[in-house]
């Protein structure tokens, strides 16, 4: 059974949550103490976060940012404005998704089933894929050469696997951002420049250079 934590200060929506996904199938944790709130999530060992952005004393965007530093479960977030700039921040800090209240729940259950499903298939997919150049380790999150190894976040793991699946092909933005979050629909094209800059630095720090070819108007290129 697939482990949810809901981190909400909305009592009411958060029992409504809890008692919804465990209908559907969910063992489901509410957390409450939001000052600890990041120590809960990373001890819990679940398999997806509802995150609130608007919390007490905190917010769910520094949540976010720290929980990422040490795990990659999915992470939808959820918040009562309607802010692109939260959008874009909540994506730049690896959310999986990103609903605004309010929400149909039977969407948001099909968004947690969609997430959930793509985990899976990752896992699935094997724990490392080699070039002639660097591996990259799937189940690690990492990238390895010559005895060196770098660490990458959720997105930039993805956009690696993504590349070394269709190496020496020219692979769209577009493809690109379907690949991270399954739909375009969430992503800000900025949020992809980012990631690729990152990934790229990555590559370099294990002196790696110009492994990334951009192709303009056509999209990235792995030799």
């Amino acid at each position: 059974m697939k482990r949810i934590a809901i981190v909400e200060d909305d009592e009411t929506l958060r029992s409504e949550l809890k008692v919804f996904l465990e209908k559907n199938g969910y063992e489901v944790s509410p957390v409450t103490d939001f000052k600890n709130s990041i120590s809960v999530l990373l001890a819990g060992d679940y398999d997806l976060i509802l995150l609130d952005i608007n919390l007490p004393n905190t917010d769910g965007e520094h949540i976010l940012k720290e929980v990422r530093k040490e795990s990659d479960v999915p992470v939808i977030m959820m918040t009562s404005r309607d802010s692109d700039m939260d959008e874009l921040l909540s994506m730049s800090f690896g959310a999986d998704d990103y609903v605004t209240k309010p929400f149909n729940t039977q969407i948001l259950l099909a968004r947690i089933a969609a997430i959930l499903k793509r985990m899976d298939r990752s896992s699935d997919a094997g724990n490392k894929i080699q070039t002639d150049a660097f591996t990259l380790n799937i189940g690690e999150s990492r990238l390895e050469h010559d005895g060196r190894i770098v660490e990458l976040s959720k997105n930039e793991r993805k956009i690696m696997q993504c590349l070394m699946e269709q190496r020496n092909q020219i692979v769209s933005r577009d493809a690109i951002m379907e690949y991270l979050w399954d739909s375009d629909e969430f992503v800000d094209d900025n949020t992809l420049t980012v990631n690729m800059t990152r990934v790229r630095a990555k590559l370099e720090e294990l002196g790696l250079k110009d492994q990334i070819v951009t192709k303009r108007g056509q999209g990235y290129l792995l030799i």
